[in-house]
């Protein structure tokens, strides 16, 4: 029985949903005892080695906080200060708790800066790559009117929503490059392994080749001899594509805008950063937040750097007095369905009802857009690998055809 120890656990709570986490103690009968009275029912717990350093935690490589673990924290706290927990305790219960080491530890700093006296959005401060502008006013409007559980809901509820469609944009963006990748690697193998077999016996032949037979057995060829400076090339491209759109602001706004032209992808972004724009301002606006407040927190929640632009422009123009609707009818980048939600939600005094519907609203057009895109992709793929496959099986024997009409007649 050692004093201090820290032992590794791993559980269920109440709901039967996976937990886990570290918690020191005299013995494992100890420990399970504390999880116990938790709510928490254990299944393992084994005592942890010694690091080395110095008792700290030690992060597994490439571990990194992601939004769905920001998420649970909000959802957890709020569910433990709503039972009556107190706002430490329940901050040390989420830090044992959760499966993540990094969150872990970064909500044990919370934990006792809240401990030592700061307010949570204070202390939350600490951390703006985890809990941004938003996340913080939302704390601190809920800190001061005492509504903190309701309002860490609310992030929780909202942070599920955004994440599920990012969720539906990245599945819809994917499938096409999954067509066009699998249609080049297989296009790539054929040209170089199997042509060349091709072209070993029409060579034996010396007949006369066709000219669509010539063309593939020339590309085959260039493929063959250039694989290395072709590969370089789309490598190179494809790195310096990715490294403008992250370092240029110039060149990320270029891409986008065209992207937000094209036929079937443009419809997606736009449903995507509408509704995540609608639901972020109606989740800040109903929290109590005023709106020139609100708007420029948000501009960078729409997930694009066009319509973060316009929501920045936007809170200028409300700065002055002018109305949300007529700002956003001036931008040109929101549909004419929503500037009319809009406008009858100022008129009316119900704009955080009204966006919430308008996020609603274009999340379904999302979901529809992604199902249109899935349901299309699948033949589509398997008409262009039907397409290049055929090609190349057409051209391979041509040949024999022609040789076999000849030898007929």
């Amino acid at each position: 029985m050692d004093e201090g120890a820290t032992y590794h656990w791993e559980g269920r709570d109440g709901f039967g949903r996976k937990l886990a986490g570290e918690l020191a103690g005299h013995s494992h009968g100890d420990v399970r005892a504390r999880l116990h009275r938790r709510g928490v029912r254990p299944t393992r717990v084994r005592r942890r080695k010694p690091d080395g350093g110095g008792g700290t935690v030690r992060l597994r490589l490439g571990e990194r906080i992601k939004a769905s673990d920001v998420a649970l924290f909000s959802r957890q706290t709020a569910t433990l200060i709503r039972a009556g927990v107190p706002l430490v305790q329940a901050l040390d219960v989420v830090a044992d708790g959760v499966g993540s080491h990094k969150l872990g530890g970064l909500v044990k700093d919370v934990r006792r800066d809240v401990a030592a006296g700061e307010s949570l959005a204070a202390a939350l401060a600490r951390s703006p790559a985890h809990f941004d502008a938003l996340y913080r006013n939302l704390v601190a409007i809920g800190e001061q009117s005492g509504t903190l559980e309701v309002m860490l809901e609310r992030i929780a509820s909202y942070q599920e929503r955004t994440q599920e469609t990012m969720r539906k944009l990245r599945k819809a963006m994917s499938y096409p490059l999954i067509v066009a990748t699998v249609a080049v690697c297989v296009t790539a193998i054929l040209l170089m392994y199997v042509v060349p077999q091709f072209e070993a016996v029409f060579a034996s032949v010396g007949a006369e080749l066709p000219g669509f037979t010539r063309f593939v057995l020339g590309l085959s060829d260039a493929i063959r001899n250039h694989w290395p400076t072709l590969f370089a090339s789309i490598a190179l491209a494809t790195a310096g594509l990715v490294l403008g759109r992250r370092r240029s602001a110039r060149f990320r706004n270029l891409l986008e805008r065209v992207l937000l032209k094209s036929p079937i992808a443009g419809d997606i972004l736009v449903n995507a950063s509408v509704s995540r724009y609608a639901r972020t301002l109606g989740t800040s606006v109903a929290a109590g937040v005023p709106l020139v407040d609100a708007l420029r927190s948000i501009a960078g929640s729409t997930g694009n750097s066009v319509y973060a632009y316009a929501v920045e422009r936007l809170s200028d123009a409300v700065a002055t007095g002018q109305p949300l609707q007529a700002a956003m009818r001036d931008s040109g980048l929101f549909p004419d369905m929503m500037v009319q939600m809009i406008a009858i939600g100022e008129q009316s005094g119900s704009l955080d009802d009204m966006l919430d519907r308008a996020a609603s609203h274009f999340e379904a057009l999302l979901d529809a857009a992604v199902d249109n895109v899935t349901t299309l992709v699948e033949p589509l793929m398997m008409a262009v690998l039907g397409v290049l496959i055929g090609g190349l099986i057409i051209a391979m024997y041509l040949p024999v055809f022609q040789l076999g009409s000849a030898f007929g007649g």
